[in-house]
Order: C-alpha cells, then sequence, then structure tokens
C-alpha cells in the first residue's frame, strides 16, 4: 500500500499508467485496447483509469475494463487535474501519463522497461507521438504542434514533458512538485523546468510510438490555447522562486501590461512634455508625434485599444482559416494555422493579464522587489554579458521605499553610449530630479531622493530615441534592475569640473 507520495512497498507494479479520461475525442476505447493489448507481462504494470464527473460511459467503461484496470472517481474535470490525482493513487516506482485519445503500439511497455535499464541516468522520458489526422484542419494542426514537439523533445535544452506519454519516476516527480492543476497544460512546462533545475534528465525514447488524434475543431484549438495561456499567467501572477521558474521566458504581454496603469502612462506623457520644451532629444517631428500619440492613448484608454485590435486580429484570422479549410490549399490552411494560434495567444494573455490586474494586481517584480509597477518597457534580453530590459524614451515605475530620504540606484549598461553622454532627465512624481542629486557611474545612475510619507513615488524619465539596426523598436535606456534603500552609508557630491554628482563614501 502506499503510504505516502514517492514510497511504495516491494510488491508494487513498475509502472503505473495513468489514463484521464476527460477529452477523450470518442477515442477511449481504442486507447483502452491499445493498452490491453501490450505484449509485456500484465504484472509489471497497473491501468488507472480516472474518471471525470461528465464522463457519460461509465457503465460501458466498468464492463469493458472489468478487473484490468483500476477506477478511480474524482470531481476534477481537467486532464491535468485527474492526472495529479492518478497520481497519488498509483503503486508502481514509475507513473506513465497519457492521454485518452492517445493509444500505444504493443510494445511500448517492453520499451520502456529496455530505456530505464540502459538509461539509469533518466528521471523520466517522453515517447514518439504519431499523429493520426482525419480532416485537413486536423492534419494543419498536427503539422504545427509535432513540429513543436519534435524541437522540444530534440533541441530545447529542457521542455521535454509531454502529456501524450511521460514516464517518470515517481520519486522524483514529486520531489519536484507534481502537476498542478490550476495552471492547465502549462503545468508540463513548469514542471519540465522543475526537473531540469533540480539536475534530472528527461530523455526522449523514439523507439516507443503512440498514436496521437488531432481532433481538427476550430473551437478545441481555442480552448486548448486559452487552457495553456490561463495557466501561464496564474504561474506569473504567482511570482513563485521554485526552482525553474528562472527558466520560463516570460511573454511581452507579461512586461508590457502586467503592472500598467494610466497613472503610470501619465507620468511617462509629463516626462515627455517636459522634455519637449526643454528641447532634447528630437531629431525628426514625427518621432514626437508618435511618441505623444503612444502615451496620450494610453493615458486616455490604458490597454483598451491593444485588446481591441488583437481581438480583430484574431477574428480576421480565424475568418481567414475558415474559410481555407473549404477552398485553399494545404500550406495555405498551415500558414494560417499559425496565425490564428499567435493572434489568438496573444489576445488571451492581454484578457488573462487584464482579469488577474482588475481582481488583485500580479506581483509582477521582474525589474526589482521595489517596483511595484512599470510602463514602457520592452522584453527581457541579453547582450555583452548583461541581462536587462530595453526601456521606450519615455517610462516609468513605481517604486516602494521609506518615508524621507532614499537613494535609487538604475542599473543600466551603457549599451547605447555612456551613460553621461545619452541626456536622460528623470522626474519624481512630475517634479525633475536636480542634476546635483544624481551620481552618473559607467552603468548605473544613482538618485538621491525625498520620498512622500506612504514611501511610494512614481519615477519617470525621458532621453533620446536609439534605433537599432533592424530593429523596429524605440527604445531608451538599458535596464538591468532598479534598486530602493536608505543607504546612509553613501552621499552625492558634484563631480569635480562637471557640476554632476557621483557616489563618495561618508567618513
Amino acid at each position: 500500500m502506499q503510504d505516502a507520495p514517492g514510497r511504495y512497498d516491494g510488491g508494487s507494479p513498475l509502472f503505473s499508467i495513468i489514463i484521464p479520461l476527460e477529452y477523450h475525442r470518442g477515442q477511449w476505447e481504442q486507447s483502452w485496447l491499445g493498452w490491453t493489448s501490450q505484449t509485456a507481462d500484465k504484472s509489471l504494470y497497473e491501468i488507472i483509469l480516472v474518471v471525470p464527473p461528465a464522463f457519460r460511459a461509465r457503465e460501458e467503461l466498468m464492463a469493458l475494463a472489468g478487473n484490468e484496470a483500476r477506477l478511480e472517481f474524482t470531481d476534477s474535470e481537467h486532464d491535468i487535474g485527474l492526472c495529479a490525482f492518478g497520481a497519488t493513487k498509483a503503486r508502481g516506482s514509475h507513473l506513465f501519463f497519457t492521454e485518452s485519445h492517445c493509444w500505444p503500439e504493443p510494445d511500448v511497455i517492453e520499451q520502456c522497461i529496455r530505456a530505464i535499464e540502459v538509461h539509469p541516468d533518466w528521471a523520466g522520458f517522453s515517447c514518439h507521438s504519431v499523429p493520426i489526422c482525419h480532416n485537413r484542419l486536423s492534419k494543419a494542426e498536427a503539422a504545427m504542434y509535432q513540429a513543436d514537439i519534435e524541437f522540444g523533445m530534440k533541441q530545447h535544452p529542457w521542455r521535454k514533458v509531454l502529456d501524450q506519454c511521460f514516464v517518470t519516476r515517481r520519486d522524483v516527480y514529486w520531489e519536484c512538485g507534481g502537476l498542478r492543476e490550476e495552471l492547465g497544460h502549462f503545468a508540463e512546462w513548469v514542471l519540465a523546468a522543475a526537473y531540469h533545475a533540480r539536475g534530472h534528465t528527461i530523455g526522449y525514447l523514439q523507439e516507443a510510438r503512440f498514436h496521437h488524434y488531432y481532433v481538427g475543431e476550430i473551437g478545441e484549438l481555442k480552448t486548448f490555447t486559452l487552457d495553456f495561456v490561463e495557466g501561464e499567467i496564474r504561474y506569473l501572477g504567482e511570482a513563485r522562486r521554485d526552482p525553474g521558474n528562472e527558466l520560463l521566458e516570460v511573454p511581452v504581454e507579461w512586461v508590457e501590461w502586467a503592472a500598467f496603469d494610466r497613472s503610470l502612462a501619465r507620468a511617462a506623457l509629463g516626462a515627455l512634455v517636459h522634455y519637449s520644451f526643454a528641447g532634447r532629444g528630437w531629431r525628426r517631428p514625427g518621432e514626437k508625434l508618435h511618441a505623444f500619440w503612444h502615451w496620450g492613448s494610453l493615458v486616455l484608454f490604458g490597454d483598451l485599444l491593444a485588446r481591441l485590435s488583437a481581438r480583430l486580429e484574431a477574428l480576421r484570422a480565424r475568418v481567414g482559416l475558415s474559410a481555407l479549410t473549404l477552398v485553399g490549399s494545404s500550406e495555405a490552411i498551415a500558414r494560417w494555422m499559425r496565425r490564428y494560434i499567435a493572434s489568438l495567444i496573444h489576445l488571451q494573455r492581454l484578457e488573462c493579464i487584464r482579469s488577474i490586474r482588475d481582481r488583485a494586481g500580479p506581483a509582477s517584480r521582474f525589474l526589482g522587489d521595489h517596483v511595484l509597477g512599470q510602463a514602457g518597457f520592452h522584453a527581457l534580453e541579453s547582450s555583452a554579458g548583461h541581462i536587462f530590459r530595453w526601456s521606450e524614451p519615455q517610462a516609468a515605475v513605481r517604486i516602494q521605499g521609506s518615508a524621507g530620504r532614499n537613494v535609487v540606484r538604475i542599473q543600466s549598461p551603457a549599451l547605447r553610449a555612456p551613460l553621461r553622454a545619452i541626456g536622460a532627465h528623470f522626474y519624481l512624481d512630475g517634479v525633475r530630479v536636480d542634476g546635483a542629486a544624481i551620481a552618473i557611474a559607467a552603468d548605473s545612475y544613482t538618485l538621491d531622493l525625498d520620498l512622500p510619507p506612504s514611501g511610494i513615488a512614481i519615477l519617470a524619465w525621458s532621453c533620446p530615441v536609439l534605433t537599432g539596426v533592424g530593429d523596429s523598436r524605440r527604445l531608451g535606456l538599458a535596464v538591468a534592475s532598479i534598486e530602493v534603500s536608505q543607504d546612509t552609508a553613501v552621499s552625492l557630491q558634484p563631480e569635480p569640473g562637471e557640476g554632476k554628482a557621483e557616489l563618495s563614501p561618508v567618513r
């Protein structure tokens, strides 16, 4: 009997086959026949059928399964939740996760036994997915997802958990946190990242073949992508620091909108206005008009225009894809399939971010623990040994410190020019920060600021536009982090001959 996750007695089977009966796409009987046709000795594995409340063919299932499987009933209605529940009931030393619209070839168990013997360093492995298609849309769907699967299995350093056919040591599965139902299918990526971060190897067993049925319905595509995106945004909103968290790429939508609000846009617009009146940084009138429109529309409408634009693009792509399934070529269907999925993911990310921001506000502190919100930043990137985010020429952050005097240090790699030559102006709650309160080092700005009694203020800046080669973005400062502290060990003194300021020790 199982007495704790990851522990089992000597009479347990080698494998616990966990089959969730949600999303079976009418293929659950075919899946069952695949498992009961295995050439390996049946004492080596147990089959656990996890049954959701909405499963309608319970009597047929019980008659078909007989004594050859254990039926576990749960209130969960999601594949990932059913798998997670099945894992708690498993007795095998290895868990074998699959889906009820997948069926194995007869030698799969034998291939897996051989892999465990040959690869003792593998904590888990995914098997080979063979697509089953029945209409033109399902062929395009399979081509798109199979390319992603192939990339994950053969090229990506860690994204190797495929819930169609994933085998893992049970103790390692629990060590790495298991599958989390609330994350939907994004839970596969989180689990894979956790394995990699803890030093566990996940292999790819191409000899063990599974047939995967692609349904080929646009509505199903939309449901699946929404499930994945909701899990992704929910995970980012948790701001967890579990092993593997740093491996998961943060989408650009999260960077731009997670902690956005109109007051930050208003601060950036104010910085733009002040900077313009100072006559700085404008080589072409079009740049100024673009910047005013960009920040002005955000002040007036927030993320509404971005969401409307994303919705229109997703609608256009869906209409185009629907039409092509009737009259288009296979190449055109595949191309518009990718376009539809990309536009759908973009829209769903914006909607999910808006939803959690309205409820509680996500903990999106990717510039530092003292930055509560930001506007005007691009995605994380690396160059010349630095990891940073480009800001736009105008940007704003809501910082949190202590009431009174604080030191704000903006780590900024000098990638575009020496920081002193850029000519950035800083503004605290709409008031320009005096140059004597700014120390400019080789890779940082240090500002000596007085924060209000709440300890919370908005720091904005404006600087000339940088346009990179082959880069359509409008860039400002490269920002690695922003630190806020009541630093009493340093003071700001003017630099001789320049009237600027730099840090010098207090003696």
